[in-house]
């Protein structure tokens, strides 16, 4: 059957998802097998930008029109390129047009339980306590807030603008609704944010141990390496200078029935239940440098304006029904 022209123009943006379950296992190892060829992703390449012949796609790839018709009608069996037989000067040529821009795969998984996620995001100035030792400040997206170096400043009404933080030693604590539901099993509890050290101007070697604690209780302390300037944070906005902080690591706290781990490495052996959640009410979550830390390198926290991540404070509950 010809296919109408219309219908062959490649099929810009499309996805193809794969879940190699029942039925579709068959299709799924042929797809697989058609993308297992330097070759065949050659001409997926070519055609991402071209609907052409075989004798084009041979000329443009340097090779024999016998080769590509082998690895064409593999790729259209598969379902990834669709070809019609258009009249040309000479006979009859075969058109080929590529029908996914990506392709996504679902692995297997047996879910025994669905598992749900809530979660609050803060603004970085709306703490509800703080001890700043200088150096130390707070911007806004627009200009500096308050005084530099005055920690009288991190209590001015307009730190709830902010979007750079920083300071010596000390912390921030801020408090959050706890909207875990009754009567559902907590799997964890996650906190993340965008932070580095904090450096005159800025360092590439200037370590720091960030520490966070949940209702009272340290979570683990985690050694920021260095306080990124030079190149701009992708939020950074054009007044703050280059040579200053720039960006941080967006960096995930958990804490689980078996631990608390940063990025997934284990942080200390403080479990949820020792969190005393609950249901309702509120948590408290501070971030600081203690006094006696081993290297004492200040602190940058970073808003969804500032920096490279286009989040605030973000406290996440993943739990479980029943």
């Amino acid at each position: 059957m010809v296919t109408e022209p219309a219908q062959l123009e490649p099929k810009t943006g499309r996805v193809l998802h794969l879940a190699p379950t029942g039925s579709s296992l068959a299709a799924f190892e042929e797809i697989l097998k058609a993308l297992g060829s330097d070759k065949r992703l050659a001409i997926l390449q070519y055609l991402g930008a071209h609907t052409c012949s075989v004798l084009e796609i041979a000329d443009a790839l340097g090779w024999p029109p016998s080769t590509v018709t082998l690895h064409v009608n593999i790729l259209e069996h598969a379902g990834l390129i669709r070809t019609e037989i258009r009249p040309a000067s000479r006979g009859l040529q075969k058109v080929c047009a590529r029908m996914y821009d990506r392709v996504t795969i679902q692995l297997p998984f047996e879910r025994l339980q669905e598992e749900l996620t809530t979660e609050v995001a803060m603004p970085l100035g709306a703490y509800v306590d703080a001890r700043a030792a200088p150096t130390c400040g707070l911007v806004s997206a627009t200009g500096i807030i308050g005084h530099l170096d005055e920690p009288a400043t991190f209590f001015e009404p307009d730190r709830l603008s902010a979007q750079l933080i920083w300071f010596h030693k000390g912390y921030v604590e801020y408090r959050f609704p706890n909207r875990l539901p009754p009567n559902v099993s907590l799997d964890t509890v996650e906190f993340s944010f965008e932070v580095c050290s904090e450096a005159p101007l800025h360092h590439s070697d200037w370590p720091s141990d960030i520490t966070v604690w949940i209702n009272s209780v340290e979570i683990g302390t985690w050694t920021s390496p260095a306080d990124f300037g030079g190149n701009r944070g992708v939020l950074t906005p054009e007044w703050w200078d280059s040579d200053n902080s720039q960006y941080g690591l967006l960096k995930v706290w958990k804490v689980t029935p078996n631990g608390s781990f940063v990025d997934g490495v284990r942080a200390s052996d403080v479990t949820l239940d020792a969190l005393k959640l609950g249901t309702g009410g509120t948590l408290t979550v501070r971030i600081g440098i203690k006094d006696d830390a081993a290297n004492v390198g200040g602190i940058n926290l970073f808003g969804s304006r500032f920096g490279n991540y286009p989040q605030d404070l973000v406290l996440r509950y993943r739990y479980r029904k029943g």
